[in-house]
Protein backbone atom coordinates (compact mmCIF):
# COMPACT_ATOMS: atom_id res chain seq x y z
CA UNK A 1 0.00 0.00 0.00
CA UNK A 2 1.25 3.24 -0.94
CA UNK A 3 0.71 6.02 1.76
CA UNK A 4 0.73 9.98 0.80
CA UNK A 5 0.04 13.29 2.44
CA UNK A 6 -1.57 14.85 -0.65
CA UNK A 7 -3.53 13.15 -3.13
CA UNK A 8 -4.05 15.66 -5.74
CA UNK A 9 -3.78 12.84 -8.45
CA UNK A 10 -5.19 10.27 -6.80
CA UNK A 11 -8.80 9.34 -8.04
CA UNK A 12 -9.52 6.29 -5.68
CA UNK A 13 -7.94 5.68 -2.01
CA UNK A 14 -8.83 5.04 1.14
CA UNK A 15 -8.91 7.15 4.17
CA UNK A 16 -7.72 3.92 7.64
CA UNK A 17 -7.45 3.26 10.75
CA UNK A 18 -9.89 6.55 11.96
CA UNK A 19 -13.14 7.00 13.91
CA UNK A 20 -15.96 7.44 11.08
CA UNK A 21 -18.73 9.12 12.20
CA UNK A 22 -21.86 8.17 10.04
CA UNK A 23 -25.81 9.56 10.63
CA UNK A 24 -25.88 6.76 13.20
CA UNK A 25 -23.07 5.33 14.85
CA UNK A 26 -19.21 5.83 15.08
CA UNK A 27 -17.46 3.63 13.57
CA UNK A 28 -14.24 2.51 15.19
CA UNK A 29 -11.54 1.82 14.20
CA UNK A 30 -12.99 2.67 10.63
CA UNK A 31 -12.59 4.41 7.21
CA UNK A 32 -13.62 5.27 3.88
CA UNK A 33 -13.22 4.42 0.12
CA UNK A 34 -12.91 8.12 -2.08
CA UNK A 35 -13.31 7.36 -5.94
CA UNK A 36 -13.73 9.85 -8.39
CA UNK A 37 -14.37 12.67 -5.59
CA UNK A 38 -17.48 11.21 -4.19
CA UNK A 39 -17.60 8.60 -0.69
CA UNK A 40 -17.34 5.29 -2.73
CA UNK A 41 -17.87 3.19 0.54
CA UNK A 42 -17.56 3.56 4.48
CA UNK A 43 -16.06 0.25 6.58
CA UNK A 44 -14.63 -0.92 9.21
CA UNK A 45 -11.19 -2.00 9.85
CA UNK A 46 -12.13 -5.19 10.95
CA UNK A 47 -14.25 -6.27 7.78
CA UNK A 48 -12.19 -4.17 5.15
CA UNK A 49 -10.33 -5.70 2.15
CA UNK A 50 -8.17 -3.50 0.70
CA UNK A 51 -6.60 -4.70 -2.61
CA UNK A 52 -2.44 -4.17 -2.24
CA UNK A 53 -1.43 -1.41 -4.12
CA UNK A 54 -3.61 1.14 -3.29
CA UNK A 55 -3.35 4.16 -2.11
CA UNK A 56 -3.84 4.54 1.95
CA UNK A 57 -3.72 7.86 3.89
CA UNK A 58 -3.35 6.35 7.91
CA UNK A 59 -5.27 8.89 10.10
CA UNK A 60 -3.80 7.30 13.47
CA UNK A 61 -7.10 7.29 15.17
CA UNK A 62 -8.25 11.12 13.60
CA UNK A 63 -11.92 11.91 13.68
CA UNK A 64 -13.43 11.38 10.18
CA UNK A 65 -16.65 13.67 10.35
CA UNK A 66 -18.72 15.17 6.87
CA UNK A 67 -17.18 18.19 5.89
CA UNK A 68 -18.30 21.56 7.96
CA UNK A 69 -20.78 23.86 6.08
CA UNK A 70 -20.73 27.42 7.49
CA UNK A 71 -23.41 29.11 5.87
CA UNK A 72 -22.74 32.70 7.26
CA UNK A 73 -19.46 34.16 7.21
CA UNK A 74 -18.02 37.77 5.46
CA UNK A 75 -14.46 36.55 5.22
CA UNK A 76 -11.06 35.53 6.38
CA UNK A 77 -7.60 35.82 5.79
CA UNK A 78 -7.32 39.31 5.54
CA UNK A 79 -10.26 38.77 2.83
CA UNK A 80 -13.66 39.93 2.71
CA UNK A 81 -16.62 39.55 -0.30
CA UNK A 82 -17.16 42.81 -0.44
CA UNK A 83 -13.29 43.59 -1.37
CA UNK A 84 -14.83 42.65 -4.82
CA UNK A 85 -11.74 40.77 -5.79
CA UNK A 86 -11.14 37.40 -6.92
CA UNK A 87 -7.99 37.22 -5.22
CA UNK A 88 -10.07 38.15 -2.13
CA UNK A 89 -12.91 35.13 -2.64
CA UNK A 90 -9.89 33.06 -2.78
CA UNK A 91 -8.28 33.83 0.25
CA UNK A 92 -11.28 33.38 2.16
CA UNK A 93 -12.13 29.69 0.58
CA UNK A 94 -8.75 28.96 1.49
CA UNK A 95 -9.12 30.28 5.25
CA UNK A 96 -12.05 28.00 5.90
CA UNK A 97 -10.47 25.12 4.26
CA UNK A 98 -7.61 25.49 7.23
CA UNK A 99 -10.40 25.65 9.76
CA UNK A 100 -12.10 22.87 8.59
CA UNK A 101 -14.83 23.71 6.59
CA UNK A 102 -15.57 22.41 3.31
CA UNK A 103 -18.81 24.31 2.15
CA UNK A 104 -19.04 27.71 2.88
CA UNK A 105 -21.59 30.50 2.19
CA UNK A 106 -20.51 33.95 1.83
CA UNK A 107 -22.21 37.17 2.81
CA UNK A 108 -22.28 41.06 1.69
CA UNK A 109 -23.09 43.65 3.69
CA UNK A 110 -24.95 46.64 4.16
CA UNK A 111 -23.75 48.97 1.87
CA UNK A 112 -24.14 51.03 -1.60
CA UNK A 113 -26.26 48.89 -4.77
CA UNK A 114 -23.14 49.52 -6.50
CA UNK A 115 -20.60 48.02 -4.01
CA UNK A 116 -23.13 45.11 -3.42
CA UNK A 117 -22.94 44.16 -7.40
CA UNK A 118 -19.40 44.82 -7.59
CA UNK A 119 -18.92 41.95 -5.08
CA UNK A 120 -21.43 39.55 -6.75
CA UNK A 121 -20.17 40.05 -10.11
CA UNK A 122 -16.67 39.03 -8.60
CA UNK A 123 -17.85 36.25 -7.56
CA UNK A 124 -19.86 35.08 -10.11
CA UNK A 125 -16.82 34.99 -12.05
CA UNK A 126 -14.79 32.75 -9.58
CA UNK A 127 -17.90 30.33 -8.58
CA UNK A 128 -17.32 27.42 -10.70
CA UNK A 129 -13.63 27.36 -10.98
CA UNK A 130 -11.46 25.28 -8.78
CA UNK A 131 -10.64 26.51 -5.74
CA UNK A 132 -8.25 25.57 -3.18
CA UNK A 133 -9.91 26.00 -0.73
CA UNK A 134 -13.76 25.84 0.82
CA UNK A 135 -16.44 24.87 -1.68
CA UNK A 136 -18.50 27.56 -2.85
CA UNK A 137 -21.90 27.38 -1.99
CA UNK A 138 -23.45 30.68 -3.50
CA UNK A 139 -23.65 33.74 -1.46
CA UNK A 140 -26.15 35.43 1.06
CA UNK A 141 -27.11 38.46 0.99
CA UNK A 142 -27.42 40.04 4.20
CA UNK A 143 -28.78 43.66 3.96
CA UNK A 144 -29.64 46.19 3.24
CA UNK A 145 -33.43 46.01 4.41
CA UNK A 146 -32.74 45.95 8.07
CA UNK A 147 -34.10 47.69 11.33
CA UNK A 148 -32.31 50.74 12.22
CA UNK A 149 -32.59 49.77 15.38
CA UNK A 150 -31.21 46.26 15.49
CA UNK A 151 -28.52 47.60 12.72
CA UNK A 152 -25.85 46.00 15.27
CA UNK A 153 -22.29 46.74 12.94
CA UNK A 154 -24.19 47.19 9.45
CA UNK A 155 -23.79 50.43 8.36
CA UNK A 156 -26.74 52.79 8.92
CA UNK A 157 -26.00 54.90 6.23
CA UNK A 158 -27.44 52.65 3.27
CA UNK A 159 -30.30 50.75 5.49
CA UNK A 160 -33.67 51.05 2.91
CA UNK A 161 -36.76 49.04 2.97
CA UNK A 162 -37.16 45.94 0.11
CA UNK A 163 -37.93 47.43 -3.25
CA UNK A 164 -38.91 44.55 -5.72
CA UNK A 165 -37.39 46.60 -8.36
CA UNK A 166 -34.18 46.68 -6.74
CA UNK A 167 -34.42 43.10 -5.48
CA UNK A 168 -36.13 41.33 -8.75
CA UNK A 169 -33.10 42.54 -10.34
CA UNK A 170 -30.20 40.90 -8.23
CA UNK A 171 -32.44 37.78 -8.13
CA UNK A 172 -32.69 37.79 -11.79
CA UNK A 173 -29.30 38.60 -12.23
CA UNK A 174 -27.67 36.43 -9.65
CA UNK A 175 -29.21 33.22 -9.52
CA UNK A 176 -26.27 32.17 -7.28
CA UNK A 177 -28.04 33.67 -4.41
CA UNK A 178 -28.76 31.45 -1.99
CA UNK A 179 -30.30 33.35 0.77
CA UNK A 180 -31.37 36.43 1.88
CA UNK A 181 -31.67 38.04 5.31
CA UNK A 182 -34.69 40.91 6.02
CA UNK A 183 -36.44 42.30 8.81
CA UNK A 184 -39.77 40.97 8.21
CA UNK A 185 -41.73 43.72 10.11
CA UNK A 186 -39.98 46.63 7.01
CA UNK A 187 -42.52 47.61 4.53
CA UNK A 188 -42.60 45.42 1.58
CA UNK A 189 -40.50 42.51 3.42
CA UNK A 190 -43.37 39.87 3.37
CA UNK A 191 -43.49 40.81 -0.44
CA UNK A 192 -39.77 39.75 -0.54
CA UNK A 193 -40.68 36.80 1.39
CA UNK A 194 -43.18 35.36 -1.21
CA UNK A 195 -40.60 35.93 -4.02
CA UNK A 196 -37.99 34.08 -2.32
CA UNK A 197 -40.23 31.31 -1.44
CA UNK A 198 -41.18 30.87 -5.17
CA UNK A 199 -37.33 31.21 -6.16
CA UNK A 200 -36.40 28.08 -3.39
CA UNK A 201 -34.03 30.80 -2.13
CA UNK A 202 -33.69 30.90 1.80
CA UNK A 203 -35.54 33.74 3.12
CA UNK A 204 -33.88 34.03 6.84
CA UNK A 205 -35.07 36.95 9.27
CA UNK A 206 -32.47 39.31 11.05
CA UNK A 207 -31.22 42.33 12.56
CA UNK A 208 -35.08 42.65 13.15
CA UNK A 209 -36.80 44.66 15.91
CA UNK A 210 -39.99 42.60 14.87
CA UNK A 211 -42.78 40.99 17.66
CA UNK A 212 -43.71 37.81 17.55
CA UNK A 213 -47.16 38.30 15.88
CA UNK A 214 -44.70 39.67 12.93
CA UNK A 215 -42.94 36.49 13.16
CA UNK A 216 -45.70 34.56 12.57
CA UNK A 217 -46.50 36.70 9.57
CA UNK A 218 -43.46 36.15 7.86
CA UNK A 219 -42.92 32.22 8.47
CA UNK A 220 -46.54 32.52 6.47
CA UNK A 221 -44.90 34.68 4.06
CA UNK A 222 -42.17 32.45 3.36
CA UNK A 223 -39.04 32.91 6.23
CA UNK A 224 -37.96 29.90 7.55
CA UNK A 225 -34.71 30.58 9.25
CA UNK A 226 -33.19 33.06 11.88
CA UNK A 227 -30.26 34.68 11.36
CA UNK A 228 -27.74 34.73 14.42
CA UNK A 229 -30.35 34.38 16.81
CA UNK A 230 -30.00 36.32 19.93
CA UNK A 231 -27.53 38.81 17.94
CA UNK A 232 -29.06 41.82 16.43
CA UNK A 233 -33.03 41.23 17.23
CA UNK A 234 -35.58 41.76 19.42
CA UNK A 235 -36.37 40.53 22.98
CA UNK A 236 -39.59 40.54 24.84
CA UNK A 237 -40.60 44.27 25.85
CA UNK A 238 -43.83 46.39 27.28
CA UNK A 239 -45.97 47.58 25.17
CA UNK A 240 -48.69 49.60 27.63
CA UNK A 241 -47.52 47.78 30.34
CA UNK A 242 -48.19 43.88 28.44
CA UNK A 243 -45.18 42.11 27.87
CA UNK A 244 -44.97 41.56 24.45
CA UNK A 245 -42.53 38.49 22.77
CA UNK A 246 -39.78 39.41 20.23
CA UNK A 247 -37.94 37.54 17.39
CA UNK A 248 -35.52 35.78 19.94
CA UNK A 249 -39.11 34.11 21.57
CA UNK A 250 -40.35 33.27 18.61
CA UNK A 251 -37.23 31.81 16.97
CA UNK A 252 -37.16 29.51 19.97
CA UNK A 253 -41.13 28.54 19.70
CA UNK A 254 -41.88 27.98 16.50
CA UNK A 255 -40.99 24.80 15.43
CA UNK A 256 -41.33 25.91 11.50
CA UNK A 257 -37.88 28.15 12.39
CA UNK A 258 -34.71 26.70 11.92
CA UNK A 259 -31.86 29.33 13.86
CA UNK A 260 -28.38 29.35 13.19
CA UNK A 261 -26.19 30.60 16.29
CA UNK A 262 -22.57 32.19 15.94
CA UNK A 263 -20.90 29.64 18.21
CA UNK A 264 -17.51 31.44 18.79
CA UNK A 265 -18.08 31.43 22.72
CA UNK A 266 -18.03 35.28 22.89
CA UNK A 267 -21.43 35.94 20.84
CA UNK A 268 -23.47 33.79 23.08
CA UNK A 269 -22.69 32.21 26.56
CA UNK A 270 -22.99 28.71 27.50
CA UNK A 271 -26.39 29.02 29.52
CA UNK A 272 -27.88 30.80 26.27
CA UNK A 273 -26.28 27.95 23.92
CA UNK A 274 -28.21 25.32 26.23
CA UNK A 275 -31.35 27.13 25.55
CA UNK A 276 -31.39 27.32 22.49
CA UNK A 277 -30.15 23.59 22.31
CA UNK A 278 -32.97 22.19 24.80
CA UNK A 279 -35.75 24.09 22.78
CA UNK A 280 -34.79 23.27 19.16
CA UNK A 281 -32.45 20.85 18.77
CA UNK A 282 -29.71 19.42 16.91
CA UNK A 283 -32.15 19.72 13.90
CA UNK A 284 -33.09 22.88 13.58
CA UNK A 285 -29.52 24.06 14.91
CA UNK A 286 -26.93 25.80 12.55
CA UNK A 287 -23.39 26.50 13.70
CA UNK A 288 -21.90 29.40 11.74
CA UNK A 289 -18.83 31.96 12.23
CA UNK A 290 -20.01 35.22 10.61
CA UNK A 291 -16.41 34.91 10.17
CA UNK A 292 -14.99 38.75 9.36
CA UNK A 293 -11.96 39.26 7.30
CA UNK A 294 -9.71 39.13 10.56
CA UNK A 295 -10.30 35.41 11.14
CA UNK A 296 -7.15 33.54 11.17
CA UNK A 297 -5.29 36.85 11.52
CA UNK A 298 -3.39 38.59 14.78
CA UNK A 299 -5.60 41.23 16.41
CA UNK A 300 -5.55 44.58 15.64
CA UNK A 301 -7.73 47.10 13.34
CA UNK A 302 -9.36 45.59 10.06
CA UNK A 303 -12.69 46.82 8.20
CA UNK A 304 -16.15 45.18 8.49
CA UNK A 305 -16.52 45.07 4.46
CA UNK A 306 -13.98 46.49 1.70
CA UNK A 307 -11.12 48.69 2.75
CA UNK A 308 -13.00 51.72 0.63
CA UNK A 309 -16.08 51.75 1.99
CA UNK A 310 -16.09 49.20 5.13
CA UNK A 311 -16.57 50.10 8.89
CA UNK A 312 -13.46 50.61 11.23
CA UNK A 313 -13.85 47.49 13.64
CA UNK A 314 -11.54 46.32 16.53
CA UNK A 315 -10.47 42.65 16.91
CA UNK A 316 -9.34 41.88 20.76
CA UNK A 317 -9.50 39.37 23.04
CA UNK A 318 -10.61 36.73 20.43
CA UNK A 319 -13.79 38.95 19.00
CA UNK A 320 -14.76 41.81 16.63
CA UNK A 321 -15.86 45.17 17.89
CA UNK A 322 -16.81 48.47 16.76
CA UNK A 323 -14.48 50.89 17.92
CA UNK A 324 -16.60 52.38 20.35
CA UNK A 325 -17.23 48.85 22.26
CA UNK A 326 -20.66 49.65 22.12
CA UNK A 327 -21.59 45.64 20.24
CA UNK A 328 -19.57 42.82 18.50
CA UNK A 329 -19.19 43.25 14.73
CA UNK A 330 -18.69 39.68 14.33
CA UNK A 331 -16.30 36.58 15.34
CA UNK A 332 -12.96 35.75 14.27
CA UNK A 333 -13.13 31.87 14.47
CA UNK A 334 -13.74 28.95 11.49
CA UNK A 335 -14.60 25.75 11.31
CA UNK A 336 -13.76 22.87 14.35
CA UNK A 337 -13.54 26.08 16.57
CA UNK A 338 -18.12 25.98 16.75
CA UNK A 339 -17.74 22.43 17.39
CA UNK A 340 -15.09 23.08 20.28
CA UNK A 341 -17.67 25.76 21.85
CA UNK A 342 -20.68 23.79 21.84
CA UNK A 343 -18.87 20.67 22.60
CA UNK A 344 -17.01 22.21 25.59
CA UNK A 345 -18.98 25.17 26.93
CA UNK A 346 -22.57 24.41 25.90
CA UNK A 347 -21.44 20.65 26.90
CA UNK A 348 -23.74 19.27 23.96
CA UNK A 349 -22.91 15.85 22.53
CA UNK A 350 -20.01 15.64 20.52
CA UNK A 351 -22.46 13.91 17.46
CA UNK A 352 -24.84 16.13 17.79
CA UNK A 353 -22.57 19.46 17.20
CA UNK A 354 -21.37 17.46 14.58
CA UNK A 355 -25.15 17.17 13.14
CA UNK A 356 -25.06 20.87 13.86
CA UNK A 357 -21.79 22.03 11.78
CA UNK A 358 -23.58 19.13 8.58
CA UNK A 359 -26.01 17.79 7.84
CA UNK A 360 -28.62 20.59 9.80
CA UNK A 361 -27.17 23.63 7.13
CA UNK A 362 -27.15 21.38 4.55
CA UNK A 363 -30.65 20.59 4.83
CA UNK A 364 -31.63 24.37 5.64
CA UNK A 365 -29.56 25.15 2.59
CA UNK A 366 -30.94 22.61 0.33
CA UNK A 367 -27.94 20.53 -0.38
CA UNK A 368 -28.52 17.80 1.08
CA UNK A 369 -28.73 15.07 -1.38
CA UNK A 370 -25.24 15.45 -1.93
CA UNK A 371 -23.50 17.07 1.36
CA UNK A 372 -23.52 16.69 5.25
CA UNK A 373 -22.94 13.48 5.73
CA UNK A 374 -20.64 10.51 5.04
CA UNK A 375 -22.62 8.56 2.88
CA UNK A 376 -22.29 6.61 -0.10
CA UNK A 377 -22.64 8.51 -3.32
CA UNK A 378 -21.96 12.07 -1.65
CA UNK A 379 -19.58 14.20 -2.42
CA UNK A 380 -16.05 13.39 -1.03
CA UNK A 381 -16.23 16.37 1.26
CA UNK A 382 -14.88 15.75 4.52
CA UNK A 383 -13.46 17.01 7.81
CA UNK A 384 -10.25 15.19 9.85
CA UNK A 385 -9.69 16.38 13.05
CA UNK A 386 -8.20 15.30 16.79
CA UNK A 387 -9.12 15.37 19.73
CA UNK A 388 -8.73 18.89 20.71
CA UNK A 389 -10.12 20.15 17.38
CA UNK A 390 -7.22 20.92 15.36
CA UNK A 391 -7.91 20.22 11.75
CA UNK A 392 -5.78 17.01 9.81
CA UNK A 393 -6.97 16.76 6.80
CA UNK A 394 -9.89 19.07 4.85
CA UNK A 395 -10.94 17.06 1.69
CA UNK A 396 -12.69 19.09 -0.77
CA UNK A 397 -14.74 16.88 -3.42
CA UNK A 398 -11.69 14.19 -2.68
CA UNK A 399 -9.08 16.40 -2.77
CA UNK A 400 -7.13 17.45 0.38
CA UNK A 401 -7.24 21.16 -0.17
CA UNK A 402 -5.78 21.31 3.69
CA UNK A 403 -3.30 19.30 5.72
CA UNK A 404 -1.75 20.05 9.03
Amino acid sequence: MKTNMRNEAWTHYYLVNGRVLTPHRMIAPGGLAIKDGRIHEVFSMKDCQIPEGANIIDVRNSLIIPGIIDLHLHGGGGADLMDGSAASIRKIAQTHAQGGSTGILPATLTNSLEDIKKALDTFSSEQEKTVDGARLLGVHLEGPYFSYEQRGAQDPRYLKNPDPEEYLELLERYPFIKRVSAAPELPGALDLGRELRKRNILASIGHTDAVYDEVVAAVEAGYSHITHLYSGMSGVRRVNCYRVAGAIEAGLLLDELTVEVIADGKHLPGSLLKLIYKCKGAERIALCSDALSAAGMPEGNYFLGSDESGQEIVVEDGVAWLPDRSAFAGSVVTGTQLLKTMVELAEVPLSEAVKMATITPARILNVDDSLGSLDPGKYADITVLRDDFTVVYTIVGGKIVYSS
